[in-house]
């Protein structure tokens, strides 16, 4: 029985005090493994078509010319994969969405933005101290632009999380809500509820890959003004 409406985002699934919920972010591990040693199928030749499309569209988001930029793009493409795998995932019943918890987009938000903070201030920090200060702002007001970039710097790896986890969580209570409001209905209220929920079922398809491609591309664009 539920007991709160965000308990089908709580880790309560256990066996002898293990959480099982989180396994499923691990599923997507059991499957690379066949693409090694299996002829190819048609979806493998699909997905890599995917993949290839997306390595050619990263290149032109970021300086590819540049040598420290050489292989850059494969990143990106595996955080955008198992991103989208794991809110695939969640849109199955009775499995886990590890996305719609902050625990688990911060840790891929913060790793990323960290990393990119400390190779441009090593790096290139005239370029870093640059961006504190948009071009053509009045001496008057540099002050506050340096706070308020500064600011605006630091809580990019909290709205990257936030906004993942937000549209997950959205998108799932919207459903468990219609759901739960189905068990005394009538018939030609039931249609229109399942109508209802398949239609939501493919909005959510389509959020679990735009918002896939937002965090990917958004960090390819903080990792670009590094350079």
């Amino acid at each position: 029985m539920m007991t709160n409406l965000f308990s089908v985002f709580d880790p309560t699934t256990s066996f002898y005090n293990l959480s099982l919920n989180w396994m499923s972010t691990f599923i997507g591990l059991l499957l690379l493994p066949w693409t090694f040693w299996l002829i190819p199928s048609r979806h493998f030749v699909q997905w890599y078509s995917i993949m290839l499309h997306l390595h050619k569209e990263f290149k032109l988001l970021i300086n590819y010319t540049n040598i420290l930029n050489k292989g850059s793009t494969f990143i990106f493409i595996s955080t955008f994969s198992m991103i989208m795998f794991n809110n695939f995932m969640g849109l199955f019943p009775y499995i886990f969405t590890s996305t719609s918890h902050l625990i688990m987009t911060l840790t891929m938000a913060l790793p990323l933005w960290l990393s990119f903070m400390i190779f441009g201030w090593i790096n290139n920090s005239f370029h870093m101290f640059a961006h504190l200060v948009p071009q053509g702002t009045p001496s008057l007001l540099m002050p506050f632009m340096v706070c308020i970039e500064t600011i605006s710097n630091i809580i990019r790896p909290g709205t990257l999380a936030i906004r993942l986890s937000a549209n997950m969580i959205a998108g799932h209570l919207l459903l468990t809500l219609l759901g739960n409001s189905s068990n005394n209905s009538s018939t030609s209220m039931l249609i229109m509820l399942i109508i209802t929920q398949i239609m939501l079922l493919i909005l959510e398809s389509a959020v679990a890959i735009i918002q896939s491609y937002v965090f990917t591309v958004l960090s390819m664009l903080y990792s670009s003004e590094v350079n």
